[in-house]
């Protein structure tokens, strides 16, 4: 059974587990060592369940613990060529750690068929992940997006399970403490979907398919989780939750807890 483990999801660390309890896949590694252990076993999962790591792009946020985890885990990174050759430059890949490309069609790993998409993000080489498990069931982790692209929108439309981003309420933004710079920058296409972007893109996804939506990356100066819910909520009114689809918000840091899809 296909079970998707929000491990971390915010403005400070991402990591999700997709797999079951003997082998898997880790998209992303922003949080330590040794908090990415404790997360997966708080959800009853082994460090070595994990048999490779796939990274988004190189912000710290979602590359944190790369190191230090790969290192002890001995096994390989996944990125697109751009991400794989910052990573290596700036040292975030131990030595005797494979690293692998993800930039020329499906890779297969623990049982997975993982496929990269390129997203929008200020970041060489940002992509999303469609992954398709040993039962056939799909999901995506789709987050850091800036626009919803045509091959962005292409890439998971009729994925099972979407983890989705939601990173900013606009108006919270906009009235916020951030610098003028850095608004402009979150609010542009190469920044991070809004709540009511996320929302739109949303009802799309669940009228093609989609029957599992988390929501992730919420900012946690600029968005709260009641109005991430409620934006998407009121972009989904034309269907029923718990019957057309079902909706959670991705915790900043796991207690335990999965989404079967």
């Amino acid at each position: 059974m296909a079970k998707f483990y929000p491990l971390f999801s915010s403005s400070s660390g991402n990591a999700s587990y997709i797999g079951g309890k003997d082998a898997g896949i880790l998209v992303d590694a922003g949080a330590s060592c040794k908090r990415l252990v404790l997360a997966l076993e708080n959800n009853g999962l082994r460090k070595e369940a994990v048999q490779g790591i796939f990274i988004t792009h190189t912000h710290s946020d979602h590359i944190k613990g790369l190191r230090v985890l790969a290192g002890k885990l001995k096994v390989p990174v996944y990125g697109t060529e751009e991400t794989l050759a910052v990573l290596e430059h700036d040292g975030h890949i131990p030595a005797g750690v494979e690293t692998v490309p993800v930039n020329t069609g499906a890779i297969e790993c623990a049982g997975c068929e993982v496929m990269a998409f390129p997203t929008m993000h200020d970041c060489p080489g940002s992509c999303g992940y469609r992954i398709r498990t040993a039962d056939n069931k799909s999901c995506a982790v789709c987050t850091d997006l800036g626009v919803v692209t045509p091959i962005v929108r292409d890439a998971i439309t009729g994925c099972d399970m979407v983890l989705l981003e939601a990173n900013y309420d606009i108006e919270m933004l906009r009235r916020g403490p951030y610098p003028p710079e850095l608004k402009r920058r979150i609010l542009s296409e190469y920044g991070h979907l809004s709540n009511n972007d996320s929302a739109g893109f949303a009802a799309d996804l669940v009228q093609n398919g989609t029957t599992r939506l988390l929501l992730g990356h919420l900012s946690p100066h600029n968005n709260t989780q009641q109005l991430a819910a409620q934006a998407v909520l009121n972009g989904l009114r034309n269907f029923t939750q718990g019957m057309d689809y079902l909706l959670g918000i991705a915790p900043v840091e796991t207690q335990g807890g999965a989404v079967i899809f």
